[in-house]
């Protein structure tokens, strides 16, 4: 039996690796259309940040390993271009323009997802930059190496671009962001976007929302950004507007879109059709809060909805709960981090949410170096169940954001969070945690 897999970033390379361990005969097929396979995407930014490390320390496994060691027959340089299920084969192109044509019994769509670049004259210029393939990092790094840069703009002002601005202030560069909607971060606690701003001020990042974007120009080398009421100028253009799913082969070859256009997958990574599978940022999920479609990318579902294809092309019966959204992200001092629902999402989802924002110290009293954390939780007015938390801080914010995720996926109501037995010492917390605080404050306004 062949297992084509197209695409060799997380779910790809997760899927064949697995499928490889558990039926060491399986025929497993892999075609990348680039030259980079199984890397941290998420590091892009940090290594950005450090001139001294080339981005290739970012590669998890190469590709000579995934050949010989794994017996994986990865074909780099590949581009799937069409999907026959009737016939079940795969057509595409590959090096040199070398048209080629596969057939499978079993296929895998990880495309992943691509950048969205706005439909605005100059987002071809040389110095303006997407940043979500291995590629564009080496690209952006060489870049900022060679020609210098002193200024830099980030058009958006999502996890990624707010990244980039440490990773850019970090190499000494000048930054600036800008974004045609009004709010930074908008599914935020207003209180909560607050402190973030304030820790962008705080290291010299000049904020511009709500500026729609015209165009990029270019003039004796050096980049405009022309915006409805005022003009950006930079030596380089970081475009951080969001990803969308690479959805386009799944589309054409008739399976079922939804959401956002990604591919729509049961809780087995089936698509509509029995026989391919899509697993990655170009597949939606079900949201455990919600129990609706939702397209939420990132690095673990991909990897572990690769180890589920893996089994269930094995024959090994696997079903994935779910996603509850949880993220966390890293911004100068300060650590961001959210899981479920915010408000407006819990309105949009049917329920009646009640939200409260609580500030505590991060460690206990009389404790040295205690900073201040921001805790936004959200309940439904009606049944009492947890829909989501919010946090921002400086310190201990990034792992206790896995609490109130694991009580998500548990579909917990506020009551039972709050009676949940937490750890404490003085170092780490107070004895009442933030979260303990959050819980009890939303039960005394539920």
């Amino acid at each position: 039996m062949r297992f084509l897999i197209i695409g060799g970033d997380a779910a790809g390379m997760s899927a064949a690796s697995k499928a490889k361990r558990r039926a060491p005969d399986l025929d497993v097929v892999v075609l990348e259309q680039g030259m980079d396979v199984s890397y941290s995407a998420c590091g892009m930014p940090y290594n950005i940040a450090d001139s001294e490390t080339g981005i290739d320390a970012l590669v998890v496994r190469d590709a000579d390993t995934f050949i010989h060691k794994n017996h994986i027959d990865l074909k780099l340089g590949h581009c799937a271009e069409s999907i026959d299920p009737g016939a079940k084969i795969v057509r595409g192109m590959g090096p040199d323009d070398r048209p080629f044509t596969l057939a499978y019994d079993k296929l895998l769509i990880a495309t992943g997802a691509g950048p969205v670049m706005p439909d605005i004259p100059g987002f071809d210029l040389q110095g303006v930059f997407p940043l979500k393939s291995l590629d564009h990092g080496r690209r952006i790094k060489h870049f900022i190496g060679v020609k210098n840069v002193q200024k830099a703009v980030i058009i958006g002002m999502g996890y990624v671009g707010l990244e980039m601005c440490e990773a850019l202030r970090a190499r000494g560069i000048e930054v600036a962001m800008v974004k045609p909607r009004p709010r930074l971060l908008p599914w935020m606690n207003p209180e909560l976007v607050q402190a973030v701003s304030l820790e962008l001020t705080k290291n010299r990042v000049a904020m511009h929302p709500g500026h729609a974007i015209d165009a990029i120009t270019s003039h004796n080398g050096a980049l405009r950004i022309e915006c409805d009421t005022m003009a950006l100028d930079a030596d380089m253009v970081i475009v951080a507007s969001g990803v969308r799913p690479n959805s386009r082969l799944a589309r054409d070859a008739g399976l079922e879109t939804g959401i956002s256009d990604s591919i729509s997958v049961d809780d087995q990574l089936r698509t509509s059709d029995p026989d391919i599978y899509s697993a990655g940022d170009c597949a939606d999920a079900i949201h455990v809060v919600t129990g609706q479609r939702c397209w939420i990318p990132l690095a673990l579902r991909a990897n572990r909805a690769g180890w589920a294809v893996a089994d269930n092309v094995c024959g090994v019966e696997t079903r994935l709960d779910g996603v509850v959204g949880t993220a966390v992200f890293k911004l100068f001092a300060l650590e961001i981090a959210r899981t479920g629902l915010s408000p407006k999402e819990a309105v949009a989802a049917g329920f009646d949410p009640v939200e409260v924002v609580v500030k505590n110290n991060s460690k206990a009293h009389a404790q040295r170096g205690a900073t201040t954390i921001y805790t936004a939780m959200t309940g439904d007015r009606n049944t009492g169940r947890l829909l989501g938390v919010q946090m921002v801080g400086e310190q201990g914010v990034a792992h206790r954001i896995n609490a109130p995720a694991v009580a998500l996926h548990n579909r917990m109501d506020v009551q039972g969070f709050f009676q949940t037995d937490f750890a404490y010492a003085p170092p780490f917390g107070p004895v009442w945690d933030p979260l303990l605080t959050a819980a009890n404050q939303l039960l005394k306004k539920l």
